[in-house]
């Protein structure tokens, strides 16, 4: 990951940094802060697999551009995809700015003039490969700017997929080629247009992106003792039994993976050595039967609560 802020280099010198890493890592742009002495900023970007760049962007109000000269210069023809948190314009070979909404995807081809005028903004950044995305999404061709409602069919599940990217990116190359390889086909379906034909060829990465996603919303609401997979499905906009498959095509199940994930949680809490009850921290991971706790915990880790916490007790002694 690589990461530059306002506070990295000296005042003069940030437009011309803030350029130069744009351009390393994304496209060439030009940047036209809308107050030079308050301008802040915080990129970020990771290289995902060969053409492929994941990357967020916070800044304060600026106008932008990728004029001609950049584009001559870098030679670039590759789609960047933008999510933003806020409404704003954006102008497209010469043409009157376009509005566009907080959490819409555009996705326009490198190879194109555009201009841009950001509010305060975090936006969210994807360089997708013209000629991998186009083998999949022939569509992608058809015209130099696409822009997605946030509503549109796949869409929410490609942000989502792009979001936990960003926040654990995969270790090893296999699970970056993989990771990879999800992204272009839920971008594909995106610019294909969910509709059954389009999504019937790149059905195992919308599986697995959505078993990311479910993942990831068990651990964020892993306390709450009333999680279960409807609570799950409801807000994930899917059914319980959709969800229960993706597990079973792992050789798991949703129960088995939310109880060895409070599992997981409680024997951290008790290697810490709490001042905390067994029970409490079996409660406060989500539990609500302590014998099933214990059952379940000895069945897992080989041992108990209790000597998990009085070994964390004597290491601290």
């Amino acid at each position: 990951m690589q990461r530059l802020t306002t506070f990295d280099v000296p005042a003069r010198d940030r437009l011309s940094y803030l350029h130069d890493f744009v351009a390393r890592h994304v496209a060439g742009l030009r940047f036209r802060p809308a107050d030079a002495d308050s301008f802040a900023f915080d990129v970020s970007a990771y290289f995902l697999d060969a053409g492929t760049t994941i990357g967020t962007a916070c800044y304060s109000a600026v106008h932008g551009e990728r004029p001609r000269d950049l584009m001559a210069a870098d030679g670039r023809q590759d789609y960047l995809m933008t999510i933003h948190t806020t409404d704003y314009e954006v102008a497209i070979a010469g043409k009157p700015p376009l509005s566009i909404r907080a959490g819409d995807i555009t996705l326009v081809n490198e190879a194109t003039a555009m201009a841009f005028a950001l509010p305060n903004t975090l936006l969210k950044v994807v360089a997708l490969n013209e000629a991998r995305l186009a083998a999949i999404a022939p569509r992608v061709r058809t015209q130099a700017f696409h822009h997605i409602p946030a509503q549109a069919g796949g869409a929410a599940l490609l942000t989502g997929y792009a979001d936990l990217l960003r926040a654990a990116a995969p270790d090893g190359e296999a699970g970056r080629t993989l990771a990879g390889n999800h992204l272009y086909d839920l971008a594909a379906l995106v610019v294909q247009g969910a509709t059954n034909a389009a999504a019937e060829p790149v059905r195992a990465s919308l599986g697995a992106a959505r078993l990311e996603l479910v993942k990831a919303e068990v651990l964020r609401h892993l306390t709450d003792p009333e999680l279960n997979v409807s609570v799950i499905a409801r807000r994930q906009g899917v059914t319980p039994r959709y969800i229960q498959r993706l597990f079973e095509q792992e050789g798991s199940t949703f129960s088995e993976f939310l109880r060895d994930a409070r599992l997981d949680l409680a024997v951290r809490s008790l290697g810490n050595a709490s001042a905390a009850t067994i029970s409490a921290i079996a409660f406060d991971a989500g539990f609500g039967d302590l014998s099933y706790f214990n059952r379940a915990f000895r069945q897992r880790f080989g041992t108990t609560p209790k000597e998990i916490k009085a070994t964390a007790l004597r290491r601290r002694q």
